[in-house]
C-alpha cells in the first residue's frame, strides 16, 4: 500500500458521506447530471483570502486567473482579491466578462500577439512588457491606437525561488527582462507615451519552505529598489509574485503563511526612501483554490489482473493531468484520495484507481487503501481547484470536458 498525500482539514465527513459546502458529494452529482465533476467551494476560497488578510496586512492580493478561470469562480473572486493577473487574451475576456475594472487586471507572459496587446491597451489594462522589443511593440501599437499603454516591466530575476516547482527567475529564461537591463528601459516607456506602472518580479511557484520564500520576498524588494535607484523612478507597483505552495504529497507540511507575512512586514518597514510610497502586491492561484476543488469520478468497472485490484473510473488524466503524476513531476506520488461515502474506514483493501483512457499513464490512484468499492460508487480526488480542468487535456481520445460547479453551502453558482 503506497501513502497519498494529506486530505485538506476543510473536509468533513457527516453521517458516513463526504460533505461539499453543506450537501453530501453525491448529491452534487445528481444535481450535475453525470461525473466526471469538478466541485469548487467558494467557502473554502473564502477562509483562504482571510488568513491572507491576516498574514499581509497592507498587501494587496491578486489572483492569478490561470489556476481555475471556471467563470462563476471567477465572478466570486472579482469581488474578493485587489485584481486579476491574466496570461492570454482569452484570460482578458473572462476577466472583463466578470465586471473586473481593468485597471484591477494586469497582463504576463511571453509571445504576447500584436491583437492581444491591443486589447489590453484599449481595455486600460496594464501589460507586463517581458522583453525590449515587447516595450517598443506596446508603444508603437499605443500611438497608433491614440491610446496611452500602461506597462510594467517583468523583471528576470539574479536569483530563484529554492525548492519551487517550477522556477521562473535566476539564469536564462524565457520570462522577463533580465535585472541587469530594465533600468534604462523605465525612462523610454514615458518618453515614448506609455504610463509606467512599476516591475512584476516572479521567481517561482509552489514552494512550502517559508524561509525560501522570504529570502526570495527579501531578494525581490531590494531588487526593486536598486533598479528604481539606477533608473532614478520609484514604482507606482511592485509585484512580488507569489509561489505559495500547498501540500500535495504525504511527506507535504503546509506553508506557514503567517511567518512568511511577519518577516515580509519586517522586510518592508525597512525598505529604502524610493520605495516608500508603492503599492506591493502578492499574487495566488493554487493557495487560493487548490484545496476548495474536488473531482469526483464515477467506478464503472472493478477488475483483478495478476493478484492486483483496479477500480476503473469515468475520469481520468483528460481532467486530472496533474494527480495522474504527468504534470512537473518527475516521480508519480499520490494526490489525497477517498471514497465519497466511509463504507468500512476500518477495512481497506489495496486498489489502483486508473481512467478510461487507453494508456498505462492514466492512474489516479497508484496502490492505495481505500474502503471496499464497487461499480457505482463515487471516487474523490482532493487539490482539484487548481491546474486540473484547464491544464489537462480534456479533447484527448474524445472523451470530453468534466462538469464544474462552483458551490456555496447548498448553492450553484
Amino acid at each position: 500500500m503506497k501513502p497519498i498525500g494529506p486530505i485538506p482539514t476543510d473536509y468533513i465527513w457527516r453521517d458516513g458521506a463526504l460533505m461539499l459546502g453543506d450537501r453530501p458529494a453525491d448529491e452534487w452529482a445528481t444535481l450535475a447530471g453525470d461525473t466526471p465533476l469538478f466541485v469548487y467551494d467558494l467557502a473554502i476560497v473564502r477562509r483562504r483570502v482571510e488568513r491572507f488578510r491576516a498574514a499581509f496586512p497592507g498587501i494587496s492580493l491578486h489572483y492569478a486567473v490561470k489556476a481555475n478561470p471556471h467563470p462563476p469562480l471567477l465572478s466570486a473572486m472579482a469581488g474578493l482579491v485587489d485584481g486579476l493577473d491574466i496570461a492570454s487574451a482569452g484570460e482578458a475576456r473572462l476577466a472583463l466578462d466578470a465586471g473586473v475594472d481593468p485597471r484591477r487586471i494586469s497582463f504576463a507572459g511571453p509571445g504576447k500577439r500584436n491583437r492581444e496587446l491591443e486589447l489590453a491597451i484599449e481595455a486600460g489594462i496594464t501589460i507586463n512588457v517581458e522583453s525590449a522589443s515587447e516595450l517598443d511593440r506596446a508603444l508603437g501599437l499605443g500611438r497608433a491606437l491614440g491610446a496611452t499603454p500602461r506597462l510594467a516591466l517583468r523583471v528576470n530575476p539574479d536569483f530563484e525561488l529554492k525548492g519551487s516547482g517550477m522556477k521562473m527567475g535566476g539564469g536564462a529564461k524565457p520570462f522577463g527582462i533580465d535585472a541587469d537591463r530594465v533600468a534604462p528601459l523605465i525612462g523610454r516607456i514615458e518618453e515614448k507615451g506609455g504610463l509606467y506602472r512599476g516591475l512584476h518580479i516572479f521567481a517561482g511557484s509552489q514552494a512550502l519552505d517559508p524561509e525560501a520564500l522570504i529570502e526570495a520576498q527579501a531578494s525581490a524588494v531590494a531588487l526593486a529598489d536598486r533598479i528604481s535607484r539606477e533608473a532614478g523612478v520609484a514604482p507606482p507597483h511592485v509585484n512580488l509574485g507569489g509561489g505559495f505552495g500547498i501540500a500535495y504529497f504525504s511527506a507535504d507540511s503546509p506553508l506557514d503563511e503567517v511567518r512568511v507575512g511577519e518577516a515580509l512586514a519586517a522586510t518592508l518597514a525597512a525598505r529604502g526612501p524610493m520605495l516608500a510610497r508603492t503599492e506591493f502586491t502578492i499574487e495566488l492561484g493554487r493557495w487560493l483554490v487548490g484545496e476548495a476543488g474536488v473531482y469526483l469520478t464515477r467506478i464503472v468497472d472493478r477488475k483483478e489482473s495478476h493478484g492486483e485490484t483496479f477500480l476503473v473510473v469515468d475520469g481520468g488524466l483528460h481532467h486530472q493531468l496533474a494527480a495522474s503524476g504527468n504534470f512537473g513531476t518527475v516521480v508519480r506520488r499520490n494526490y489525497p484520495i477517498s471514497l465519497t461515502k466511509c463504507g468500512e474506514p476500518d477495512r481497506l483493501e489495496t486498489v489502483s484507481v486508473v481512467g478510461c483512457l487507453c494508456t498505462p499513464l492514466d492512474r489516479l490512484g497508484d496502490q492505495v487503501g481505500l474502503p471496499p468499492a464497487g461499480v457505482g460508487d463515487l471516487v474523490a480526488v482532493y487539490l482539484a481547484g487548481a491546474y486540473g480542468a484547464s491544464a489537462s487535456p480534456a479533447r484527448f481520445l474524445g472523451q470530453g470536458e468534466a462538469k464544474e460547479l462552483t458551490i456555496d453551502g447548498v448553492d450553484i453558482l
